[in-house]
């Protein structure tokens, strides 16, 4: 199976852009959320999603992050808006429970009774 490479652009409401790969999205894009690592994102709130792209292989990736950033921001942002015109989120709804999903942490998985244990066993 072929791995996945993701070049994407993170925005604050501000619109302060970064740049960035992973193999990952949904985890690296929560991380953004969730400031796990501090630094620029954290700092200016990069939170948004804005744009990403899909490559098989990871130097295609690296390639194309390095390209992007040494762009003018006026090219990043036509880059973007030919994709996501009105800006939204594209990781939106990615992180919600759905109302009737349990609470994986409240979810108990009880031991069978003994009369059903032992009959699976036959």
């Amino acid at each position: 199976m072929q791995k996945t490479y993701y070049t994407y652009i993170m925005s604050s409401q501000r619109r302060v852009l970064y740049e960035g790969i992973t193999s990952n999205i949904e985890q690296r894009v929560f991380q953004h959320k969730a400031h796990t690592f501090g630094g620029f994102t954290a700092k200016y709130k990069v939170t948004s999603l804005v744009y990403f792209e899909r490559h098989g292989a990871v130097l295609t990736a690296i390639r194309r992050e390095k390209e992007v950033k040494a762009w003018r921001r006026e090219k990043k942002l036509t880059l973007i808006e030919s994709m996501n015109p009105t800006w939204r989120d594209l990781s939106y709804g990615w992180y919600q429970r759905h109302c009737y999903q349990p609470d994986r942490r409240s979810v108990v998985v009880a031991p069978l009774p003994l009369a059903l244990s032992s009959r699976r066993e036959r």
